[in-house]
């Protein structure tokens, strides 16, 4: 790595290597937090002081999470499929590629794929300074999943 003289910060030049991080194995879902067949890659769980956790998130049809909530708020950009996304108390919002998604923080909500399709997407959120990174909830019901059970 070339140094210079920027206030202490090394810097890189052209020619410099990167460092590639390693492959992480695709991870099942947990039952506890996921109803359905979901599998994730980790792309990114930064070290301090990045605080970035990047995932790919493959959800077969009619998979979803459990209602949750991310301290810092949460992203989802689709790549493939079709899916669905609602916040607590608000409607049921179909998904598809090319569309971004974002959870303010503390925002209770809920994403997976729709009934007849798998469905991909990068989920990318921030843990905080200090507690949880995310709060857990209740399992999505049949009815909710469906529209059917409406707040």
């Amino acid at each position: 790595m070339s140094q210079q003289a920027t206030g202490g910060t090394a810097v890189r030049e052209k020619g410099d290597e990167v460092d590639i991080q390693p492959k992480q194995p695709t991870a099942k879902g947990p039952a506890d937090l996921i109803a359905g067949d979901v599998w994730f890659d980790v792309t990114a769980k930064g070290e301090q002081p990045s605080r970035i956790r990047v995932n790919a998130v493959r959800f077969s049809p009619g998979a979803r999470t459990a209602w949750h909530s991310h301290a810092v708020g949460q992203t989802l950009h689709v790549t493939e499929g079709r899916g669905l996304v609602q916040a607590r108390g608000g409607e049921i919002v179909a998904i598809r590629p090319g569309d971004t998604i974002h959870a303010a923080p503390g925002e209770w909500h809920w994403h997976g794929a729709a009934l007849d399709h798998f469905m991909t997407h990068i989920a990318m959120w921030e843990a905080p300074a200090e507690g949880p990174e995310s709060d857990w909830g209740a399992h999505v019901t049949d009815a909710e999943y469906l529209g059917q059970d409406q707040e």
